[in-house]
């Protein structure tokens, strides 16, 4: 059985709890076990890079887990194709993050029997926005921050309940690799404990001092470690507005931060702006598409590399 214990372990895995949406009310369904010869190969696929990471890593060569977002876009709120929805529909699992990410889950029509929503067991650490901004940028066009935070991954033990829900349904569909998917499962486990202490161990020791945030996305990682952290909506390849300086003017007699997250390098005029107010930048990646080079673990680990020499600086 796996080492790891920090998650409640529900009953059976050939019964694996889905939440799903249906029109405009949810309903609760369950997975089936998938029939396929012993050795076969499960198609997975996913709506965020976090959750394929999480899905190779647990079911090695016995899953083919497919990300089709572009690289260019945030998955989040990037709508498919009717081929690529056919796609989806023909997989063997399909695996969702829940929490209103992905809106288009919630208008095409999937089997629900195929569907995992990985975030059923962490129902009561969901954290709801405090009012919604809509705004544009990149090809995904307007969308708004609202609603549930769903950057539930930037949690590492968040991350591991839903890795959890992961290891449950490929092991209700591959029952005769049961063995080799909770060995695989634990070292992803071991890898997550792991980063969890490194972002504890980052975060000692900065008490209440006051940071902020490009984009309302830390929502988790800001309650998992104790951060005094306000956000804003600043993009890394715009300049931001007049209004939006003085908006941060605003925030900053309030809540005097020397610090903000990026979820990705920001123009150097943006940045030396913020330098002239006492603020430092420092990219810490979300990682909800795939990276360039790397991988999730990879990345996550430079962004507690940067977090430390900056913090410490």
């Amino acid at each position: 059985m796996p080492r790891w214990t920090s998650v409640r372990v529900t009953a059976g895995l050939m019964a694996v709890a889905v939440l799903v949406a249906c029109g405009e009310g949810r309903q609760t369904e369950t997975a089936e076990s998938v029939d396929r010869d012993e050795g076969g190969v499960l198609t997975v696929y996913v709506v965020n890079y976090p959750l394929q990471y999480f899905a190779q890593r647990i079911g090695g060569d016995r899953v083919q887990v497919k990300f089709p977002a572009p690289a260019d876009v945030d998955p989040a709120y990037w709508s498919p194709d009717a081929d690529i929805v056919s796609a989806y529909q023909s997989a063997d699992l399909i695996l969702l993050n829940g929490v209103g990410y992905a809106k288009w889950v919630g208008t095409a029509t999937l089997p629900t029997s195929k569907l995992v929503d990985t975030s059923v067991e962490i129902g009561d650490r969901l954290i709801t926005g405090e009012g919604a901004v809509t705004h544009s940028h990149g090809p995904e066009g307007d969308h708004s921050h609202g609603e549930l935070a769903f950057t539930t991954w930037l949690d590492p033990i968040l991350a591991l309940d839903q890795a959890h829900a992961i290891r449950q349904a490929v092991a209700a569909a591959l029952p005769d690799a049961e063995e080799e998917i909770n060995q695989r499962f634990d070292a992803l486990a071991d890898d997550l404990l792991a980063l969890d202490e490194g972002l504890r161990s980052v975060f000692a020791g900065i008490g209440d001092r006051p940071l902020l945030a490009s984009h309302p996305v830390y929502q988790y990682m800001a309650q998992k470690y104790a951060l005094n952290l306000a956000s804003v909506h600043f993009e890394p390849d715009e300049f931001p507005s007049e209004s939006a300086w003085w908006d941060l003017n605003q925030l900053l007699a309030e809540h005097p931060a020397d610090l903000m997250l990026w979820e990705g390098e920001p123009m150097s005029e943006t940045s030396s702006a913020l330098g002239e107010l006492g603020v430092r930048s420092v990219v810490f990646d979300p990682c909800g598409n795939a990276p360039e080079s790397g991988d999730y673990l990879t990345m996550m680990r430079a962004n507690v590399s940067r977090l430390a020499e900056t913090l410490g600086g």
